[in-house]
């Protein structure tokens, strides 16, 4: 009987030690990498941002985040994106992608995706209708697929630019661009926008900082320093572009 019963035990244990070998899968497999990209912060994730080329007389970019998941390895890693879908045609030419390397050791960095206004084949592309862009990671041996949410790109694309209210109109407690930027064209506006970086902004005279973010107000002394800005930016762009920034609609060169 004890015979009988060590022989039981045996195949038992041996019964289980084999399950276990069949279905043990290692904790972690040190040799896979798959790289998450996305628009956001570290912290969270955008479905889309949005490109308008109307903010920029030329070029311009939008930043996305990547992240391997894996671990770090002792050498450069790169990658490169694809457009895959939306208004690849009507966009083509006017944005740039470039080969992203991740440095030895690291596994987290930020790109850009550059965009060119100039570059559009149609200058009334997006004017009517949003446009979309879909970029993914061109398969390689280096990296697979990132997380469902965190494999591809969405930017939706604009060209239009709506003149401020407040360029001519007064509206208390705000002054009007005209007093200090001068007469309104969409040339010059997208000239202040790509270098000052604000949009549909306030001026009030009695503002106690010189810019609010939150409510995008500038003083009144702010914006006569920004007009200043604006004369010294012209001048650079005058003696760097073959002939000076002019007005598409009217012809006449854009002042300040």
């Amino acid at each position: 009987m004890k015979q009988y019963l060590y022989i039981l035990c045996f195949a038992t244990i041996a019964l289980l030690w084999g399950s276990c070998d069949k279905n043990e899968t290692p904790v972690f497999d040190t040799s896979y990498s798959a790289i998450n990209i996305w628009f956001g912060t570290e912290s969270s994730v955008l479905d889309s941002v949005t490109y308008n080329y109307s903010y920029t007389l030329e070029k311009d970019s939008v930043m996305f985040l990547c992240r391997v998941v894996g671990l770090p390895v002792d050498y450069d890693r790169t990658f490169v994106l694809e457009a895959y879908d939306g208004d690849i045609d009507e966009a083509a030419g006017s944005y740039t992608l470039g080969s992203y390397t991740i440095p030895a050791g690291e596994s987290e960095a930020e790109y850009p995706i550059y965009f060119d206004t100039s570059k559009l084949t149609d200058n009334q592309s997006f004017t009517q209708n949003d446009g979309h862009l879909y970029f993914r990671v061109q398969a390689n041996e280096l990296f697979a697929t990132g997380a469902d949410n965190m494999s591809t790109l969405k930017v939706v694309l604009r060209n239009y630019l709506a003149q401020p209210e407040e360029w001519y109109t007064q509206i208390p407690p705000y002054l009007t661009y005209q007093r200090y930027f001068g007469e309104y064209s969409k040339t010059k506006y997208q000239f202040m926008i790509q270098t000052l970086g604000l949009v549909d902004f306030h001026i009030a005279m009695t503002a106690s900082v010189p810019y609010d973010e939150e409510t995008n107000t500038i003083s009144s002394s702010y914006a006569s320093y920004l007009a200043d800005r604006m004369k010294e930016a012209l001048i650079e762009y005058n003696a760097t572009h073959e002939k000076p920034l002019t007005d598409e609609e009217t012809g006449e060169e854009v002042v300040f």
